[in-house]
């Protein structure tokens, strides 16, 4: 009898993350996978799953406008309840530190169902940074019973927090797995590029580029204006331009439209699918994020990351010195981003250095835990 894999995800960082292991998983004979989402993002999830043509078995469709994290914890748990008396697996995966991840993991434990959890362990050190990320994925870690820790930081996190050495693996991040079939498309597909490369005519070759994204919810209200501001200022200081897909959150939407429209050289766009994204982070001279992922892309891309926030879970590249925290504070993010607009020193030399987050092989080897296949666990 094949063991029942159910695969849990709600958001576009999930849906990138985890379905490159969905491919996998259903390569595996031995298992019988099945996929829900939960739509905590509509649009956003959706295409990514077309880009990875992944039809999911069942979909929640939970989200609404304005939806409060008790709203999604409460629908995800009554849902997933019945997706799970329906198709009864043997393990539940979930990814990282969503409301739908950790949500999916108490279903889960409610009904005895074993979880595994992808991109295990990482830890901010404080319950607030990032809120209410850091506590969510604590919860999953206590629930789970396996562990897909992406980096040796993260696994040693889960073995003093008293995991079982056994239960814990070293696999990479799928996010890189995600990256590179997506770049790989890229560099062998011209005429994709040169249709990319028309869809953003905007563009002016002669500039250099700064991607912007933001999202996380401790940035909403002063600090995000801080963060706008700071932008002004590059755009204002230095021969650059900007892009920044804006998250369709009102409490984004509201500050960077305000402060940030019809500046010249700034160019405001909806939410990008992830092709295009990552054809202009392959573009990008540097990004100025408070996303985990891109922190863990952009290595591979040889980019230098600036990340809004004051601590940071992944600790490695800052250790790398392929990404730099540079807070909310505006004349800190003009001083530190701006060094790379004066000299592209800095961008040549993060080309160089190695992504501590992944080879772009994790998936294959969650895959093989989950049959009973011995792995070569990841290293730098």
């Amino acid at each position: 009898m094949r063991k029942k894999i159910l695969v849990v995800f709600g958001t576009r960082p999930e849906a990138i993350k985890m379905l490159p292991l969905v491919k996998a998983l259903l390569a595996e004979a031995a298992l019988e996978v099945r996929v829900c989402v939960t739509a905590q993002h509509r649009e956003m999830l959706d295409q990514v799953l077309d880009l990875f043509a992944v039809t999911p078995e069942y979909d929640l469709d939970v989200m609404t406008n304005a939806q409060s994290l008790e709203q999604i914890t409460a629908m995800v748990l009554e849902g997933l309840s019945r997706v799970l008396d329906d198709f009864v697996p043997d393990r539940v995966l979930v990814h990282g530190d969503t409301a739908t991840a950790a949500a999916a993991s108490l279903a889960a434990f409610y009904k005895q169902i074993r979880v595994g959890h992808v991109e295990a362990g990482l830890r901010s050190g404080d319950p607030l940074q990032p809120w209410p990320e850091e506590i969510n994925r604590r919860i999953i870690d206590v629930i789970a019973d396996q562990y897909y820790a992406p980096t040796a930081g993260t696994r040693d996190n889960l073995l003093r927090e008293g995991a079982r050495a056994d239960a814990v693996h070293l696999t990479g991040n799928t996010v890189i797995d995600a990256l590179l079939m997506v770049a790989e498309r890229l560099d062998n597909d011209p005429a994709l590029t040169s249709s990319l490369a028309a869809s953003f005519s905007y563009l002016d070759s002669g500039r250099p580029l700064l991607l912007v994204t933001g999202h996380r919810r401790e940035n909403f209200g002063p600090p995000l204006r801080e963060i706008c501001s700071a932008i002004l200022d590059l755009a204002r200081a230095y021969p650059m331009q900007v892009v920044y897909p804006i998250h369709p959150n009102p409490n984004v939407q509201g500050p960077v439209r305000e402060m940030l429209s019809g500046v010249p050289h700034i160019h405001l766009v909806d939410p990008l699918q992830y092709l295009p994204f990552v054809y202009l982070m392959k573009r990008s001279h540097a990004i100025l994020t408070d996303s985990g992922g891109i922190q863990e892309e952009a290595p591979s891309l040889g980019k230098p990351v600036f990340v809004t926030r004051n601590v940071t879970e992944r600790p490695e590249a800052v250790a790398a010195g392929t990404v730099e925290l540079v807070g909310t504070a505006r004349r800190t993010i003009v001083e530190r981003v701006g060094r790379v607009f004066h000299t592209s020193r800095l961008g040549a030399s993060v080309s160089h250095r190695v992504n501590p987050y992944g080879d772009g092989q994790a998936s294959r080897r969650i895959a093989a835990i989950l049959v009973g296949r011995a792995i070569e666990e990841f290293s730098v």
